[in-house]
């Protein structure tokens, strides 16, 4: 953590002092810190980066304001939020804890469904036993294939 990133966390914590714990979850707080740490990581390689850098520090000043009142502020902080934690997911690989067993279990989901079904189409004696197996399949498929890249994820660092 470099010097730009450590005084944003001490404004921060300074300007949001007092403030309820349920609302600093609420408005990501801890995962904005992190972004800003590997925004500051990335920086002088990406420029996308460097204007997040620039657009953070702008910010921040309003922070306060953003989560104690509803409003234009509070908008602006969450576009930014959503900015950054987009751009950090496309460009640099960080994905939030989960996001390939939900992502792959829907598929799996999905495919098993139609695999099902085109069964139970071709199969009509059987009922509806191949559609609940299909996706009974393909959900735990997804499930242990997406667990299984979340786990490459968390091994790598690279959890938002």
């Amino acid at each position: 953590m470099d010097k730009w990133s450590k005084e944003i966390k001490i404004r921060i914590k300074a300007k949001l002092e007092g403030v309820r714990e349920r609302d600093l979850k609420f408005f990501r707080i801890d995962e904005f810190v992190r972004n800003i740490e590997r925004t500051e990581q990335y920086s002088p390689k990406c420029p996308q980066c460097a204007k997040n850098k620039i657009e953070i520090g702008v910010n921040i000043e309003k922070i306060d304001e953003a989560i104690k009142v509803p409003g234009p502020v509070r908008r602006e902080y969450d576009r930014l939020i959503s900015r950054i934690s987009n751009h950090l997911l496309k460009e640099h690989g960080f994905y939030p804890p989960f996001h390939f067993t939900y992502l792959y279990s829907f598929v799996g989901m999905v495919a098993g469904l139609a695999t099902g079904y085109a069964l139970m189409k071709i199969f009509p004696q059987t009922d509806w036993i191949p559609l609940i197996t299909g996706v009974a399949v393909g959900l735990i498929g997804g499930q242990v294939w997406g667990s299984m890249k979340d786990k490459k994820i968390r091994k790598e660092k690279k959890i938002m």
